[in-house]
C-alpha cells in the first residue's frame, strides 16, 4: 500500500473508518468516531463486511439469494450505526459494504480513500478476548498504513467524551 494520506491538506477532511459488525461493542467505536469527527471537523466512513462462502455454481440461485439477504442485513446494520452517529454528533457517515476477507477489504477501503486517517475499533471487555477483528488486526498492526484506535468496550459515553 503506497497511497499517501491527504487528510489534512487543503480541500481534504480527515475521516476515520469504523467497522460495523455483529459484536456488542460496535457502538463504542461508532460513539468515539462520531465525537472525534465533530471535534476535528472530519467525517466517518462506516464499513460492513459480508462474509462470502465458497459458492458452488450448481447452487448459484441460492448463492444469489443468500448474497441479497446478507446485503439487506448489512444495510440494516449500517442504518442503525448511521442513526447512532447522527444522534451523537449530527453527522451523516459514508457507508461502504464489501464482500470477502476482512483484512483485505479494510486495506482496500483505506487505500481508495486518501482522507481516511485512522481505523477505530472497539474491544470486547469480556473474558473471551477482544474480538476476532482486533485479534486479526493485531497480527498486521506493525505494518498497517494508518493508526488503529482501540476503544475499550466498557467505556461509558461520558468517559469516551473525555477521550475524543
Amino acid at each position: 500500500m503506497t497511497t499517501q494520506r491527504r487528510s489534512y491538506e487543503t480541500g481534504h477532511n480527515p475521516k476515520c473508518l469504523v467497522i460495523v459488525d455483529d459484536t456488542a461493542e460496535w457502538d463504542r467505536a461508532v460513539y468515539y468516531a462520531s465525537r472525534w469527527a465533530v471535534r476535528v471537523n472530519g467525517g466517518v466512513v462506516m464499513l460492513r463486511i459480508i462474509a462470502i462462502e465458497d459458492q458452488n455454481q450448481q447452487w448459484l440461485g441460492v448463492a444469489d439469494l443468500m448474497r441479497a439477504e446478507a446485503e439487506d442485513a448489512a444495510n440494516e446494520a449500517l442504518d442503525r450505526a448511521s442513526g447512532r452517529a447522527n444522534g451523537i454528533a449530527a453527522i451523516t457517515p459514508e457507508r461502504v459494504i464489501r464482500e470477502g476477507d476482512p483484512t483485505t477489504q479494510i486495506l482496500d477501503v483505506i487505500d481508495k480513500d486518501v482522507d481516511i486517517s485512522m481505523l477505530v475499533l472497539a474491544a470486547n471487555p469480556g473474558p473471551e478476548g477482544p474480538g476476532p477483528l482486533i485479534s486479526m488486526m493485531a497480527q498486521a498492526a506493525g505494518s498497517f498504513p494508518i493508526p488503529v484506535v482501540i476503544v475499550p468496550g466498557d467505556l461509558s459515553d461520558s468517559e469516551i467524551d473525555g477521550l475524543s
